[in-house]
């Protein structure tokens, strides 16, 4: 008898829903170089297709592959072959140096390497050569064969009842020092959101239309793909982020589900095309990857209505909180600066430095238990004891949960600022809410930085709407006067825009790097 965990029940599960879902629209690229819009029944025969082709080829369970691509729309399809092989996924995140990448193609040692040749030809080619593994690609003009050829008529099908292996992927984050720190998830992941859309279905939830720039090598992009097309909704992926554009693609489309990051929020809001699009579709705007301030939230909610969810996680955990339907509540003014009660199976609590449980209202670290927590960092036993204990996940999030559950974020730990004689603890997020209630502020990002008198200080990079007049006084008074003077940064940096991480998040540690240049 196979053990539970030795197949990959969850590849099964979505290639039998695939099989009923038939010639229903599953995936459809927006803004590409190329055309490609899968049915489901596509979809299906472009897992087995390429599960086949990389049998036939000698790829094996236990081994490691290797991907490198962009947001390809055979990116799903293509997981979900490697996982039916038994093969473990280890993707490549985009736009990282190649420092970093040899850095983690080090620690992962891949048996095989999978690239884009539509979008990565030449860093494909390049870490093929530095390798010598075999190769496959998606798309002619490879280093290796094409994933996405028609295969001969004679050539032998795959049986999905052959597959054995349990399905494992790896993803890479840089980590706070810069170096690489892969994340090691497995089955649970998978088989957790094939509940979750299970349950989404039968709660009577209508299909989603789900809008996404989220690519495949974060865990939020895999997720968020899985949920929607195992419930049998349509998955539109866009090539790139413009406002316009993305707002048309709404309207065009009639997508009732969308997700972005808060600096992508913040653009839509400010889009001209805003007054004329049509949102009326929308009933999930999914906003993520960092905090939102509430000033800014405000302002989407009389924009967009009560169709406005924020949404926390983690990529070692990437679904703890969500908060559907917000809308403005006079009897919980504070609840506009939550991201909601825990999510699915998930529980929290918050404890204190010594581990202790903290009761409702105290702020402390937030420790989570969930089915979709990692299994660890790959090939990294000290940092995974440090933060998988017992069963139970040290976020490093600071946050308190009040009387009805619903979790509030304080900040990183490794964010605080400790400034003054007192060596008082301040955090970035108020003064960046503080900051976003100014009618001309569009944006801002704080970090902390030494300060010869004070220890360290809170330094403010600062977005204006266009042809604003506020100073860096008008808004250390009000700083002062939403917490107190100990909050005010020392500095304000008027910028044109903050830098972005690859998921629209702002960069802050091309801020720091950009202060200690200058600094």
């Amino acid at each position: 008898m196979i053990e539970r965990g030795a197949r990959p029940e969850y590849v099964l599960k979505a290639l039998k829903r695939f099989a009923e879902y038939g010639d229903r629209e599953a995936i459809v690229a927006v803004g590409y170089p190329w055309e490609c819009r899968l049915t489901y029944t596509r979809t299906r025969a472009l897992v087995l297709d390429m599960a086949a082709e990389m049998r036939d080829s000698g790829f094996r369970p236990g081994m490691t592959a290797a991907v490198m691509v962009g947001h390809p729309p055979e990116a799903p399809a293509l997981q979900l072959a490697l996982h039916l092989l038994g093969c473990r996924t280890a993707w490549i995140a985009a736009g990282t140096s190649p420092r970093e990448v040899d850095e983690y193609v080090a620690q992962i040692k891949p048996d095989l390497l999978v690239y884009d040749a539509r979008t990565h030809l030449k860093r494909g080619a390049a870490l093929a050569g530095k390798l010598g593994l075999p190769v496959r690609c998606l798309g002619p003009d490879g280093a290796g064969a094409d994933l996405l050829a028609p295969r001969s008529p004679d050539a032998a099908l795959f049986d999905p009842d052959t597959a054995t292996g349990e399905p494992e992927t790896v993803f890479q984050t840089s980590g706070t020092t810069g170096v690489p720190k892969p994340i090691h998830h497995r089955s649970a992941l998978y088989e957790q959101m094939s509940t979750l859309a299970d349950e989404w279905v039968a709660a009577g939830q209508p299909l989603l239309r789900h809008l996404t720039l989220t690519p495949y090598w974060y865990v939020a992009g895999q997720t968020s793909a899985l949920l929607n097309l195992v419930s049998g909704g349509v998955l539109y992926l866009l090539y790139r982020f413009r406002p316009a554009e993305f707002l048309a693609t709404i309207e065009k489309y009639r997508a009732n589900s969308v997700y972005v990051s808060p600096l992508m929020f913040y653009e839509l809001l400010d889009e001209p095309a805003l007054e004329t699009a049509d949102t009326s579709s929308l009933q999930l705007l999914s906003v993520g990857g960092a905090a939102v301030t509430p000033a800014r939230l405000r302002d989407g909610l009389k924009r967009f209505g009560p169709v406005i969810r924020i949404t926390y996680g983690l990529s070692e955990t990437p679904f703890i909180s969500a908060f559907p339907n917000i809308d403005e509540d006079p009897a919980r003014p504070d609840r506009l600066r939550s991201c909601g009660p825990p999510y699915g199976d998930v529980r929290i609590e918050i404890r204190d430095e010594d581990g202790a449980v903290l009761p409702a209202g105290e702020a402390g670290e937030l420790w989570i238990s969930s089915r979709l927590n990692f299994a660890g960092y790959w090939h990294r036993p000290d940092l995974t004891a440090e933060t998988l204990v017992d069963g139970w996940l040290r976020t490093r999030d600071l946050a308190y949960a009040d009387d009805e559950g619903y979790l509030h974020l304080v900040g990183r730990a490794q964010d605080v600022i400790i400034t003054g004689k007192g060596c008082d603890h301040i955090f970035p997020r108020p003064i960046e809410d503080a900051l976003a209630t100014h009618p001309e502020v569009r944006a801002a990002a704080v970090i902390g930085v030494p300060d010869p008198e004070l220890g360290e200080s809170a330094y403010a990079y600062v977005v204006l709407a266009e042809n604003a007049t506020v100073t860096a006084e008008e808004l250390s008074e009000l700083v002062a006067k939403r917490l107190t003077r100990l909050w005010v940064p020392q500095t304000f940096e008027f910028v044109a825009d903050l830098p972005r991480t690859a998921s629209g998040k702002a960069n802050l540690k091309e801020l720091k790097a950009r202060w200690a240049a200058v600094g």
